[in-house]
């Protein structure tokens, strides 16, 4: 049986959250432009999964119009009840570079508990690259939660703000070799004097995979 617009939106319009959920999954087979149109009314859905299924395939057909791609984003970002929903509007919102949205996401981080939405925040923010967004992942450094802190590495070095290396050096020794790691990539990302130094001192880690990619980022450098 083909999938076709009016097969989908039956699927979507069905009482049964399974079925609406498979005609979310669907919409991939629809030209960009009527999956767009079919998928707006389902991310208000009642159902948490389909709402989660929904938003989170906005971050590819978000292009078709990405004004009205960015209310939806927004509204589900600060009002869903859903953590993960919540997250993964930001995902999309950072894949689809929508840098208005950056005073809302700043917003919610502080305003959440979730370390989920914070962790997808600050992860969006890499993405993003909004030069505003220095500080608030510079604040994240700081988080209680590890993943957090990785995402901010991560972000710090996508951002190419060279005052992040300084704030990035001491956690090259920190005890947790995914976050050296993450620091050798955030590094050879940003360069300069200070960064060589430290991706040198990288390449004697005790874990291979840290000193492997610290030795990748000098050689390409």
């Amino acid at each position: 049986m083909s999938v076709t617009r009016e097969s989908v939106q039956e699927l979507l319009s069905s009482e049964d959250f399974g079925q609406r959920i498979s005609g979310v999954n669907q919409l991939r087979q629809l030209e960009p432009a009527v999956a767009f149109e079919l998928i707006q009314p389902v991310v208000t859905d009642a159902n948490t999964r389909v709402r989660y299924a929904a938003v989170s395939q906005l971050d590819t057909l978000g292009s078709q119009d990405l004004q009205t791609t960015l209310t939806i984003l927004r509204d589900r970002l600060l009002n869903d009840q859903e953590p993960d929903v919540q997250a993964a509007a930001a995902d999309a919102l950072g894949a689809l570079k929508l840098t208005e949205a950056y005073e809302d996401i700043q917003q919610l981080y502080h305003q959440t508990s979730e370390w989920l939405v914070q962790f997808s925040i600050i992860a969006a923010l890499g993405e993003m690259g909004d030069p505003r967004s220095f500080e608030l992942l510079q604040e994240a450094l700081n988080s209680e939660t590890t993943l957090v802190q990785t995402a901010a590495i991560s972000s710090l070095g996508e951002l190419g703000d060279v005052r992040a290396v300084p704030l990035l050096i001491p956690f090259a020794t920190d005890s947790d070799w995914q976050i050296r790691f993450r620091v050798a990539q955030a590094l050879s990302r940003l360069g300069g004097v200070d960064a060589h130094s430290t991706l040198e001192t990288l390449t004697k880690d005790e874990n291979q995979e840290v000193a492997k990619e610290a030795r990748a980022a000098l050689q390409s450098s």
